[in-house]
C-alpha cells in the first residue's frame, strides 16, 4: 500500500473552508463507491515521522533509546513487517482499516461518562420567545425541518460534499439520524436504524424528564405539518404534568460501566425493553427543557453552552435528556437552543450541517392550519423501576451534578481580525491559529504540550476523522522565539491512526505488544494535553466540546472574515489548567502576532 498523500488529511477548517456543496437530486451517493479506500502509511514513513514528533519532548538519551526501539521495529521479517503485512491485508479487504478501530478505542472502550467528555454540542442564538407557547412552535419547526432533511437523506438528494473537485464520503449522513450508542461491560455498540426495514415513524419528545413517541409521519407518508405537530406537541405537555415518575434519562449520564449494568436490568423487563427500543429506533429526541435562571444578558451564552452540554444539573434539565443517542435538539421555555450530539454516531462538522440547514429552515417555516384528520396520541412511555435501578437514579443525579460544578467554559469573541487579513498577508489561517494556541500555553504553563487538531478524512471511503498532531520542533521554535509563523505550518500524517491499527492486529494476533508501543517516550507523543478542533457553522451556531479526559483542554474555534470565536473548557478540580487563563492568553497571543506581520 502507498503512502497517505498529506493532502488527503486536511485539518476540518480546510475541509470546511473549501467544500462546495451542490444540490442535485439524487447525487450525494453516486460516487460513493469510487472514492479511493484509505491507504496504509508506508511503516518506515511513519516511524521518520514519529521520530520527528518525539524532539519536542524527550532528551537526547531518550531519544536515543527509542530510535533503537524503532530500529528494531523495522528490521526485515521482524514484528513490525508482520503487523504491516496484516494491516494492509485489513485495507485491502475493508471499506476503512482506521474508522473502525478509531471509533472502537476513542468512543466504544471509554468508559468515562459521554458528557461533558465524549458528546459535543452546539449553541444557537436565543430566541424571541419566552413562554411554552413559543418553545411548542419553535420545536414544531424544529422537528419539521430534520423531517424535511431526512426526506433529502432517503431520497439521496442532500447536496454532495466536494473538496478541490473531488467528492467526499457521504456515509455518515444516512448514519445522522435514527442511531443510537448502546451501553455494555467492557465496550459499548452503536446501531444504525435508519436503513432497517421498518424505520421508525416517531420521534422522541422529551418533556418534564418524561419520554414520549411522537409519530411524525400521516398515514399516506408524507410527514406532518408545523400546525399538526404543535397541536401533538401541546396534547405532550399538557399530558404530562405529574413529576413523581422517575427519570430514567439520567441514567445515561453515568460511566459507561455503571449504565451497562443498570442497562442490563432494565432489559430484563418487557416493558422497559421496549420503551428503551424505542428511543433507539426513534429518528432524533426533541427535548423541551424547562426555563433555566434568569443571567445577566453578557452571561447568557456561556450559560447556555452549559446547559446544551449537560442539562444544568438533576435539579434542571439533565434528567430530561437520552445522551446515548446520535442527535437531540434542545428547545427551553425561555428562547434556549442548541443540540447535543454522540461523537460515536457521527462527527461534528456532518451535525453542523444538518443543524445549518434546520436553523435556515425554521425562519421560513410557517404555521398554517391543515388537515382536521384525527392524529394518533403521543404515547408515553413508562419503566418499571425497581430498588436497585431506583438506586442508581440517585447515584446518577450525584455524578451529574459533579460534572455540572466541575466543567468550566470561556468563551473568547474575537474581532480584531479575522481570515480575510491572514490571507491578505499571505498566512494560512490554521496553521497561524494553531500556533497562537500554543504560544498561549506556553504563556499560561511555561511549557509545552502535545497538542491536536481535530481532521477530516472524508476523501476517503466511510473515512470520519484523524488526528494532526500540532506540537514538533518548528512549533515550540516559533514560541520560544516568536518567529515567522508563515514558514511554520503544521503538516501532518496518521501517525498515531497507523500506530493504533498496529497495535490492534498486535491484539487480534495475540502478539505480545512491541516495545515501540510500551516505551515511556510513546506516552509523550500522543498524551494529548491540548485537543483543538474548527467547525465552522453557517447560522451563528457555537460548536463546543468538553476536554476528552480530565488533565485536557479542549478548544473549539470558528473562523469568520473579520472575526474568530474560540470556545476553551477544562475541569476546575485539575488546579493545573485555567480555561479563562488560556483564553485571554489566546487573545493575547492573537494580538501580539498581529504586530509582526
Amino acid at each position: 500500500m502507498g503512502m497517505v498523500n498529506p493532502c488527503a488529511l486536511v485539518s476540518s477548517c480546510h475541509l470546511m473552508k473549501t467544500v462546495s456543496r451542490t444540490w442535485v437530486n439524487g447525487r450525494c451517493l453516486t460516487y460513493q463507491q469510487a472514492l479511493p479506500t484509505q491507504p496504509v502509511p508506508t511503516l518506515q514513513h511513519t516511524c521518520e515521522r514519529y521520530l520527528i514528533l518525539l524532539e519536542p519532548f524527550v532528551e537526547v538519551d531518550e531519544l536515543k533509546r527509542t530510535k533503537q526501539l524503532v530500529q528494531e521495529f523495522l528490521k526485515p521479517g521482524g514484528v513490525g513487517e508482520k503487523l504491516q503485512k496484516g494491516l494492509e491485508r485489513k485495507a485491502h479487504n475493508t471499506d476503512n482499516w482506521l474508522t473502525d478501530y478509531m471509533v472502537q478505542t476513542d468512543y466504544l472502550d471509554n468508559r468515562l461518562p459521554v458528557v461533558a467528555y465524549s458528546n459535543n454540542s452546539g449553541s444557537f442564538p436565543r430566541m424571541d420567545f419566552r413562554d411554552e407557547e413559543g418553545q411548542i412552535r419553535c420545536a414544531a419547526k424544529v422537528i419539521r425541518a430534520i423531517l424535511d432533511s431526512k426526506t433529502m437523506t432517503d431520497n439521496e438528494a442532500l447536496p454532495a460534499d466536494y473538496l478541490g473537485g473531488k467528492p467526499l464520503c457521504m456515509k455518515q449522513y444516512s448514519q445522522m439520524l435514527s442511531s443510537c450508542r448502546i451501553p455494555g461491560l467492557e465496550t459499548d455498540s452503536v446501531v444504525f436504524h435508519g436503513k432497517t426495514s421498518y424505520p421508525s415513524r416517531c420521534i422522541t419528545l422529551a418533556y418534564n424528564s418524561q419520554f414520549f413517541m411522537l409519530e411524525v409521519y400521516n398515514s399516506d407518508g408524507s410527514p406532518l405539518t408545523v400546525h399538526q405537530l404543535c397541536v401533538q406537541l401541546e396534547r405532550i405537555c399538557s399530558s404530562s404534568l405529574e413529576t413523581s415518575t422517575e427519570p430514567v434519562g439520567i441514567l445515561t449520564s453515568l460511566n459507561r460501566d455503571s449504565w451497562s449494568k443498570c442497562y442490563d436490568r432494565l432489559i430484563q423487563d418487557k416493558t422497559n425493553k421496549e420503551a428503551l427500543s424505542a428511543i433507539q429506533r426513534s429518528i432524533c429526541v426533541v427535548c423541551l427543557d424547562k426555563a433555566m435562571p434568569q443571567v445577566p444578558d453578557d452571561m447568557y451564552t456561556r450559560c447556555n453552552v452549559l446547559q446544551m452540554m449537560h442539562g444544568g444539573g438533576s435539579q434542571w434539565n439533565s434528567a430530561n435528556r437520552w445522551f446515548d443517542k446520535s442527535l437531540q435538539f434542545i428547545i427551553g421555555e425561555d428562547g434556549a437552543f442548541g443540540n447535543n450530539v454522540s461523537h460515536s454516531c457521527l462527527d461534528g462538522t456532518i451535525g453542523m450541517a444538518l443543524t445549518d440547514y434546520v436553523l435556515a429552515s425554521i425562519k421560513k417555516l410557517e404555521i398554517m392550519e391543515s388537515s382536521t384528520v384525527p392524529l394518533p396520541t403521543p404515547q408515553k412511555l413508562h419503566f418499571n423501576i425497581t430498588a436497585d435501578i431506583k438506586k442508581a437514579i440517585e447515584e446518577a443525579k450525584r455524578s451529574i451534578d459533579k460534572i455540572v460544578q466541575d466543567l468550566d467554559f470561556s468563551i473568547l469573541s474575537f474581532n480584531h481580525y479575522g481570515k480575510n487579513f491572514l490571507k491578505a498577508n499571505k498566512m494560512s489561517p490554521d496553521a497561524f491559529i494553531q500556533m497562537a494556541i500554543q504560544l498561549a500555553y506556553y504563556r499560561v504553563h511555561r511549557q509545552h504540550c502535545a497538542s491536536y487538531e481535530a481532521a477530516s478524512m472524508r476523501l476517503f471511503r466511510q473515512g470520519r476523522v484523524g488526528e494532526i498532531p500540532s506540537t514538533s520542533s518548528a512549533s515550540v521554535a516559533f514560541v520560544m522565539a516568536f518567529n515567522d509563523p508563515n514558514k511554520k505550518e503544521i503538516s501532518g500524517q496518521t501517525v498515531f491512526g497507523h500506530f493504533l491499527g498496529l497495535q490492534h492486529q498486535a491484539t487480534e494476533k495475540n502478539i505480545p505488544m512491541p516495545d515501540i508501543f510500551t516505551d515511556a517516550s510513546f506516552d509523550k507523543v500522543f498524551d494529548y494535553r491540548l485537543a483543538t478542533s474548527q467547525v465552522p457553522s453557517k447560522s451563528g451556531c457555537l460548536p463546543c466540546a468538553g476536554p476528552y479526559q480530565y488533565k485536557t483542554y479542549d478548544i473549539c474555534y470558528t473562523l469568520l472574515k473579520d472575526d474568530m470565536t474560540f470556545v476553551v473548557s477544562a475541569f476546575k478540580t485539575n488546579t493545573e489548567n485555567n480555561s479563562e487563563e488560556l483564553k485571554k492568553a489566546v487573545e493575547d497571543a492573537l494580538l501580539d502576532m498581529r504586530t509582526i506581520l
